[in-house]
């Protein structure tokens, strides 16, 4: 249950957007945490009852899509989709008018879409809290639910280690400053011309080194998942790099996530992985359907770690 510090560190949430894992402290994304946890056994009821999230979606979604949308109906709340193939968001009204008629109308908005500085420019017009849904550069969405997961599994967080292998993507960016503001070492495994962004990198460096863990890039997949709690992996190809498919399955060869990868980390390791998955490719079937997979576990908790975003943001506490 929550503690007098974590309910607080949550109403500060109030009115706030979240565009980037590092748009929250780690006191405050552990509250979230703690809050996802207690929802998703039901320890404690909260009410959205007549507020709106309207979803803007240029990008396809299953998992983000659905799970907002049940978010908000658990808390008695609605969603509206706001869909750009059949509105005026799809047809070139400016982002300035869109937010700022979307603020007199709805509650919130989770935008998904490909530039970071898009969500950047809802969020600095809209008067309402702005919701990074996935971009090219992070999807904190997914960190959340990816380390409630972790949490389950282990306990405390800090001092456990995650490893990545795959495309240095938004998922890994999201997942180095998430785990680092929770005191998780990230070690992201990727070929050298997949590492993750220079920036985005450093950031997490600077908050682990507050937190007294370690953010690592290495270029060998057995290195990267040695003695590792967590492995992780996604597509290698995301939305839009279709094109490059080809080109990026031969250059992961020898990366996909397998028995033999597996079998170098820590004993109680879990297997995780956003989705969509390509069995095969970036992980094998055996351990995707395997006993240390907590793929579908994990897929479960974007609702549960949204619920507790969304009471945090529209103030439901």
């Amino acid at each position: 249950m929550q503690s007098a510090t974590a309910i607080t560190c949550l109403a500060e949430l109030r009115g706030r957007d979240l565009l980037s894992s590092a748009d929250l402290t780690a006191e405050e994304t552990g509250a979230l945490l703690t809050l996802a946890g207690d929802l998703k056994r039901g320890h404690r009821r909260v009410e959205l009852a007549g507020r709106v999230l309207g979803l803007i979606f240029s990008k396809a979604s299953t998992r983000t899509r659905v799970s907002f949308s049940v978010a908000m109906a658990r808390l008695g709340g609605q969603v509206i989709d706001l869909n750009p193939s059949v509105s005026q968001v799809g047809r070139g009204e400016p982002i300035a008018d869109t937010a700022r008629v979307l603020s007199r109308y709805v509650d919130a908005l989770a935008v998904r879409t490909f530039a970071q500085a898009e969500v950047e420019e809802y969020a600095h017009w809209a008067s309402i809290p702005v919701i990074n849904a996935l971009t090219d550069l992070e999807h904190p969405c997914q960190a959340l639910a990816d380390y409630l997961t972790l949490q389950e599994a282990f306990g405390a967080l800090p001092g456990l280690t995650l490893s990545y292998v795959g495309d240095g993507n938004n998922v890994a960016h999201s997942l180095m400053l998430c785990g680092a503001l929770l005191g998780v070492n990230v070690r992201v495994g990727c070929p050298p011309d997949f590492a993750p962004d220079a920036a985005v990198l450093e950031r997490a460096r600077q908050l682990a080194c507050e937190r007294g863990s370690v953010v690592e890039v290495i270029h060998d997949p057995v290195a990267a998942v040695r003695g590792a709690h967590a492995l992780y992996t996604d597509v290698w190809a995301s939305m839009g790099q279709e094109e490059e498919k080809d080109a990026r399955q031969r250059a992961f060869a020898g990366w996909c996530l397998n028995e033999e990868l597996l079998a170098e980390a820590d004993p109680r390791a879990i297997v995780l992985h956003c989705l969509p998955a390509y069995r095969g490719l970036e992980i094998s079937a055996g351990v995707m359907e395997g006993s240390a997979s907590r793929v579908f576990d994990q897929a479960e908790n974007r609702l549960h770690a949204q619920q507790a975003l969304l009471v945090a943001l529209l103030g439901g506490l």
